[in-house]
């Protein structure tokens, strides 16, 4: 699964230009392995070559990010709309710069920064123009409806946790603010496209029933 790079490109590169041109592209040196056997105890290997347990909360963290961009994979192959899969794909590069900045340990050699202020600002002029086209939500609705948008709604879920995973990483070591709002904000679009997804279906939404008191 090894990337090749086209003699032609390096061609008049030279010992630490060809290095930044290599990291620019994120383009590795070597051919990578599918599997290395070193995390048969228990560990595995962070950015900048730390080692720590895959039980950690870090860990669980980077692992439950990359469980809700998988299920983002899933969501795309029933939904057929150009401009949402577009979308989604940018959430899912998102999703992969924010689990390696978080394969990061404080004072690292590697020091990755991801999720901005524009990424979380872009996701909420994204809510607003959805909310635009939706009925107003006067009562709590429950999951489901066209099969696009119960799958979505199930990624919110994917998402809540993932956000509570992070913030139990937070209480331990402490990150940046910005992959924590960017999350929390990820939820809200997401419950915001079910409903748009079940709108322009045009399958009506199910209203939360009270239980009466007896």
């Amino acid at each position: 699964m090894g990337l090749e790079v086209h003699p032609q490109s390096t061609q008049n590169c030279k010992g630490k230009e060809l290095a930044d041109f290599l990291l620019a592209r994120q383009i590795p040196k070597f051919e990578m392995k599918i599997y290395t056997k070193t995390g048969d105890t228990g560990q595995t290997g962070l950015l900048g070559g730390d080692r720590i347990a895959k039980n950690s909360a870090r860990i669980d963290a980077i692992g439950t990010i990359d469980e809700l961009n998988a299920y983002i994979g899933i969501c795309c192959s029933v939904i057929d709309d150009s401009t949402f899969l577009l979308r989604l794909e940018r959430i899912q590069n998102q999703l992969f710069d924010l689990g390696a900045e978080l394969a990061c340990l404080p004072n690292s050699k590697f020091n990755l920064t991801s999720i901005t202020l524009g990424d979380i600002a872009e996701l909420e002029n994204e809510i607003d123009e959805m909310v635009l086209e939706l009925p107003p939500l006067k009562e709590f609705i429950l999951p489901g409806g066209c099969p696009s948008s119960s799958h979505v709604h199930y990624l919110r879920t994917i998402c809540r946790r993932t956000e509570r995973e992070i913030l139990e990483l937070h209480a331990i070591n402490p990150i940046r603010s910005e992959p924590i709002i960017y999350v929390n904000r990820l939820s809200d679009w997401l419950f915001c496209f079910s409903r748009l997804l079940n709108h322009r279906s045009q399958v009506a939404e199910r209203k939360w029933t009270k239980r009466e008191n007896k």
